[in-house]
């Protein structure tokens, strides 16, 4: 509430323990209870629980309860940490999507040399996909950069194995073949893994089985070289003097790798704005995917996508 203000939330869940933990809010927040409401919802999707089983009996929980009311236009957003691909289907179920796009995609932000970042998708949402879906996320990608990021002409690019045009699956390569006849786009070829993390392209795309895996390894190398550094500054008096030299240094390092900061994935396609949180993610995370979704808010991301592809896909 402090980093957006006007911004205000309603929260669904078991109304007891909401209030319980707004009522024990510290004191320098307690001000931004009134932008809160409660909604009260009887039960909840589980992480394990069966997609059907969250389809067919879901109506009562807190995540459906919180699409069917930002469905409703009550809400311009909404942010769930729950169940991924529950949050996916009842997404679809509940608002639909734009542009005709018949499968949306999970897309987040992850950051790249110079304090840039890039648009990676799909990140699990899709996990067979015709060289046509990659098309679609290729142009969700493209305008996603365009209009939150501000880019001109984002450079767009297909995850592959090699650079080399006979290199990777036929899909990839039909992809490929479709995507360098769209002269309107920046499209700039292949880029393997090590090209996403060098700022080789602002939008990379790839089937949901790739993305996923790709972004949990970045991930848990963040986490170990953050960790394998403080360790080495701790194992030695030595260490530990020039450790306290470099700890501005090193808390900047720590932010800037920290994958909290990028907490927050698109569901991209959807009419309407969904953001997925991390379901480890605390306090500070959170706040980043609500961000996040504020952003999108504020760029009107979805009528931009369905004016820009209606025409397209």
């Amino acid at each position: 509430m402090q980093a957006w203000p006007g911004l205000s939330a309603d929260l669904f869940g078991p109304g007891d323990q909401l209030s319980a933990e707004l009522n024990n809010l510290p004191r320098h927040l307690a001000a931004a209870g009134s932008h809160l409401r409660i909604h009260h919802a009887p039960s909840f999707i589980r992480q394990d629980q069966r997609l059907s089983d969250a389809l067919r009996r879901g109506g009562e929980t807190s995540m459906a309860m919180m699409l069917a009311y930002l469905a409703s236009g009550q809400a311009v957003a909404g942010v769930s940490a729950g169940n991924t691909g529950a949050l996916m289907a009842l997404s679809r179920r509940a608002l639909g999507t734009v542009a005709g796009i018949p499968r949306p995609a999970i897309c987040t932000a992850i950051p790249t040399r110079g304090d840039g970042r890039c648009y990676l998708l799909d990140l699990g949402a899709n996990v067979d996909v015709a060289p046509a879906r990659l098309v679609d996320f290729a142009l969700m990608g493209e305008v996603m950069a365009r209009h939150v990021d501000g880019i001109a002409a984002p450079r767009v690019a297909l995850l592959n194995v090699g650079s080399e045009g006979t290199k990777g699956s036929e899909t990839v390569r039909e992809a490929d073949a479709l995507l360098a006849e769209m002269g309107a786009l920046n499209y700039i070829g292949f880029v393997e893994g090590n090209g996403i993390f060098a700022g080789s392209a602002d939008v990379v795309v790839c089937d949901g089985f790739v993305g996923n895996a790709v972004l949990k390894a970045s991930e848990g190398l963040a986490r170990m070289l953050i960790e394998r550094v403080q360790a080495t500054f701790e194992s030695h008096w030595s260490s530990r003097v020039v450790g306290m030299l470099a700890r501005p240094a090193l808390r900047r390092l720590k932010g800037e790798l920290d994958p909290v900061r990028y907490n927050g994935a698109s569901l991209l396609g959807l009419d309407g704005i969904v953001i997925k949180s991390h379901g480890s993610a605390e306090a500070t995370g959170f706040s980043y995917a609500v961000l996040r979704a504020a952003q999108e808010v504020s760029r009107g991301l979805p009528t931009q996508l369905d004016l820009e592809l209606g025409g397209r896909i």
